[in-house]
């Protein structure tokens, strides 16, 4: 087995097992290391014990290449592939899962996400996926590194190069190539208004608007600004609209949910149903409120980094619980239906 491969699969399945950070980026930059050599020197070094001389390379990642470049795949490996698979637990939600064709909410190497564009595209092609709308976050989320209007400008350069990539990767008998949907994650600020340019905002595939900042403002304040935000006609989904971190890590933000889903609906802005599982906003309750106030919604995983996009099994488990289906799932649709659904919200 190519011990570089091996050593890249292990911190693709910690990711998707939501390790952290660090444990998974240990095994990313050792595949890296090992895949810039010779494949003799890394045979050599794993038979004299050698392999920890190198940076980036401890015993742990040691042992996979030694496992690996015997012909073996390795046991940590195996174990993984076994223990960390993401599936729908209810018939409901498998058939939910397999409807959808794309993820509206992902995060690359351009804000705080862990891999490339091109990387987070291509692992959301082998999962399926015909499209994966890319959001990084906007300026003022600093600790998330978000992109100022110059950057997102270079970020959808970036974009239209590697979309070319995939088009020439594209099979012959490919329907329509894999495609990158532009967007970003903008800030709701704390009057309603939004965290980037309008004219950027307008040229983008789709604009997922979240709060990330006092997130304890007080009920009547944190109303006006969630339904101001959704009533903004660049805004096309509402991201993880509780904020909350589940194991009392952070507790949901107080508004009025009624009022909120009922803008959303006014105004055609989907609910997120957020896959993270540190998040699964909204909270079931509130989930049924969006569903009853007649939302449309998407399930999205909010990944930053490759393998936490097979986490959508557990935003369809609940969507599918709640007693909705794909035809109000907005990435159940195909690219072209997302782009002119949220082309509509600007007219």
């Amino acid at each position: 087995m190519d011990p570089a491969a091996a050593l890249a699969r292990i911190g693709y399945l910690l990711d998707r097992a939501h390790e952290p950070v660090h444990r998974a980026r240990a095994y990313h930059r050792a595949a890296a290391v090992v895949a810039a050599l010779p494949a003799e020197e890394v045979a050599e070094r794993a038979r004299t014990g050698r392999l920890t001389d190198l940076e980036h390379i401890g015993p742990k990642t040691a042992a996979v290449i030694v496992e690996a470049v015997a012909g073996t795949v390795p046991e940590y490996l195996a174990r993984l592939e076994e223990t960390t698979v993401v599936e729908p637990t209810t018939a409901a939600g498998r058939e939910l899962r397999a409807a959808l064709r794309g993820d509206c909410h992902t995060h690359s190497t351009w804000s705080d996400g862990g891999a490339e564009i091109g990387t987070m595209a291509r692992a959301a092609r082998a999962l399926g996926h015909e499209y994966l709308v890319l959001t990084d976050h906007s300026p003022r989320l600093r600790v998330a590194n978000g992109l100022t209007p110059e950057r997102l400008r270079r970020q959808l350069d970036e974009v239209a190069t590697v979309n070319t990539e995939l088009a020439t990767e594209a099979d012959a008998g490919d329907a329509a190539p894999f495609r990158i949907l532009t967007g970003i994650e903008v800030d709701i600020l704390d009057d309603g208004t939004l965290d980037q340019e309008d004219d950027l905002l307008g040229a983008l595939d789709l604009v997922v608007a979240s709060v990330h900042s006092k997130l304890r403002m007080d009920e009547r304040s944190m109303t006006r600004r969630m339904a101001t935000a959704v009533a903004n006609p660049h805004v096309d989904v509402l991201g993880h609209c509780t904020g909350r971190l589940r194991g009392g890590k952070r507790p949901e933000s107080t508004f009025d949910a009624e009022l909120v889903f009922h803008a959303c609906e006014r105004f055609d802005t989907a609910v997120e149903v957020n896959c993270r599982p540190e998040r699964l906003d909204p909270p079931r309750r509130l989930l049924a409120l969006a569903v009853e106030s007649g939302c449309r919604f998407t399930v999205d995983t909010d990944a930053h980094a490759p393998g936490q996009l097979e986490w959508q099994p557990y935003g369809a488990d609940r969507l599918a619980a709640a007693g909705v289906g794909a035809d109000r799932v907005v990435n159940a649709g195909t690219a072209a239906d997302v782009v002119a659904w949220t082309a509509g919200h600007g007219s």
